[in-house]
Order: C-alpha cells, then structure tokens, then sequence
C-alpha cells in the first residue's frame, strides 16, 4: 500500500510527541469517501493537540488537524464522486479520528459539505473550523432575534480566528462591533477588519457583577471563564451572547442575574457535532457575507512542516487572524 506524509501524534513516556512522517495507508480508518487534501488550517484545539497541552487526541497514532478542504480521490458514497470538491470540519477528525495534517484522509461521506461556489480550497481554510464557529455564532445570535438595530456587539479574543471573521462578518452586516483584545498592538489591524471599538480585555477580567452597565446587546466570546460572566453581566434587557471557546478556562464564574433580572440568553456553539443542515447554511453565508479581501488580509500560510511549531505559537498567543497549512 502506498504511503503519504502527515503528522503524526504518538503516545510518549512523558506526553506525547508529534512529527512529519511516512504514514501508511493501510492504517487510514474506515470512511466511505477517501480525500485528497490539499488544504488544512491552524486552530486552537489543533495547538492543543500537538502541544499535549489538553487531552484533546483519545487514540494513538492520530493524524492532527481538525479540518481540511480537497478534492474527493474515491467513493462509495451515493453524494460524492471522484473529483468533487469538499470541505470537512469537527466530527472528531484529530481526536478520535486521523485527521487533516496530512496528503490524504478517509472520512464519512455524511460528514462532507461541498465547497461553495466561489471560494477555492484555501479559502474554505482560511476561514476553517474558527471561521465556520464565527458564522455558527452570528447565525445564532440572528435566530435569537438580534439586529444592527439591537445595539453593539462584542467580540473577544479579537484578534484571533475565531474573533477576527466574527469581526469582519458582523461589520458587514452593518453591527457596530466592540473588538476585546489584550494586544494593544492589534488595535490598527482590527479597526481595518471593521471594528468600531476597541476595550483592554482587563476590562473584562475581574471578578463579575451579578450585574452591571449594559453595555452590548448581544456578543461572540471564544474565553469564557470571568470574561464571559462579564459579558453576560453587561448585556442589555433581552439580549444573547454566543459561546463558543475556553481560552481563559472552563469555569463560568456568574449569578443568575442576567437571566432572570434582564432576560439574557446564553447560547452555545458547537463546531464539531453541528448537524449537517446548518453546517451547509453557514458556508454558504460565509461564501456571501465574508470580505473576500479582508480574508486574504488576516491569512498567512505555512507549509506542513512548520505546523508543530505554530501550534506552540496558537496557544501562547502569538497568531493573529488565521493561519493555513498548504498539504499538498
């Protein structure tokens, strides 16, 4: 059987330990629809993986990497056939199944949304899980009812993936969108992406009031812990804020307050079990309300070789906006 490279994740003595090898084909688990990938991108959950930081991989060997874009190679599945392009996010691919680090995948077709029209196999990485998490939120905070004419909205973790497209979509949609950040230094970048405000994330880092001045009518947060209790103390009477990360920690350290005094809904994003219906929906608002230039701005690529060493550089902080990997 032929062999591809990929990046690998093994059990270690101590941790795990995670390098660019010969990964044999033979070993690929079952899927109906094998992919030729092309493109893969760097996330948060990705640094996590290839850092050993959080138990993210439950089996080992595992392919890293969460999602990826390609071009279908084989098929048994009744909706693909050799030669379609396909993007494919969560579902476990770098946890539980070998994931996108790597020149080919086997996944199931079910899992599969087609790349839409008008965005290339890098693009759908550009924007990747962080960027499709971004649109699940704003699709959220729409269906609870939210406007530009509600008020302000919030974006933490700005300068991040997640946080750079929730910007830059919201913005086009006409929101007056308030960016938290803790790199001052990003402050240009973000206006750029659209943001309307820019607030010191230690605005958002003491100890929450039960509740506080209303300040936003509704947010994205990709922190949680006492970030995300303050922005549920300082949402306006009626208004959401989508969750969707943990950067800062799984504690939510908040009252009840918000919800039973203003009626503040806390609505929470799933990236990688989201059912396939509005998986398809928020690509293609992604492919429609995404600044395809503004896109191309916030992405640096990076060849499969570097992507250890830019998983270190996720978690500490040290990327801004998204960054792709070239597969092949």
């Amino acid at each position: 059987m032929a062999t591809f490279k990929a990046i690998r994740i093994d059990k270690a003595d101590k941790g795990t330990t995670a390098q660019l090898t010969q990964f044999d084909e033979a070993e690929l688990m079952d899927g109906d629809v094998t992919v030729r990938v092309e493109w893969s991108t760097l996330n948060y959950k990705d640094g996590l993986a290839l850092t050993g930081k959080a138990p993210v991989v439950r089996r080992f060997p595992m392919i890293a990497g969460i999602d990826f874009a390609g071009t279908v190679e084989a098929s048994s599945h009744p909706q693909w056939k050799a030669g379609d392009k396909v993007v494919c996010t969560g579902w476990g691919m770098g946890e539980t199944h070998l994931g996108a680090y790597a020149e080919k995948a086997r996944v199931k077709g079910d899992w599969l949304v087609a790349l839409p029209h008008g965005l290339s196999a890098r693009d759908a990485m550009a924007i990747g899980t962080a960027g499709f998490t971004a649109m699940l939120a704003v699709l959220a905070l729409e269906k609870h009812g939210l406007s530009p004419k509600s008020g302000p909205v919030v974006v933490t973790g700005a300068a991040g993936g997640v946080g750079s497209v929730a910007i830059a979509v919201l913005s086009k949609l006409g929101y007056h969108v308030i960016a938290s950040t803790g790199r001052a230094s990003e402050a240009d970048y973000l206006k750029h992406l659209g943001a309307a405000e820019i607030i010191d994330r230690a605005e958002l880092s003491a100890p929450a009031k039960p509740l506080a001045k209303e300040r936003w009518a509704g947010g994205v947060d990709s922190v949680g812990s006492t970030t995300l209790a303050n922005l549920l103390s300082m949402t306006k009477y009626g208004g959401a804020i989508a969750a969707c990360g943990l950067a800062a920690g799984m504690d939510l350290p908040s009252s009840v307050a918000p919800f039973i005094l203003r009626g503040v809904c806390l609505l929470g994003i799933d990236s990688v079990m989201c059912p396939i219906e509005p998986r398809r929906a928020a690509w293609q608002r992604l492919a429609s309300d995404l600044d395809r230039e503004k896109l191309i701005e916030i992405t640096k690529e990076i060849p499969l070789a570097e992507v250890s060493d830019w998983g270190a550089k996720i978690l500490a902080g040290e990327v801004r906006g998204r960054v792709v990997v070239k597969i092949v």
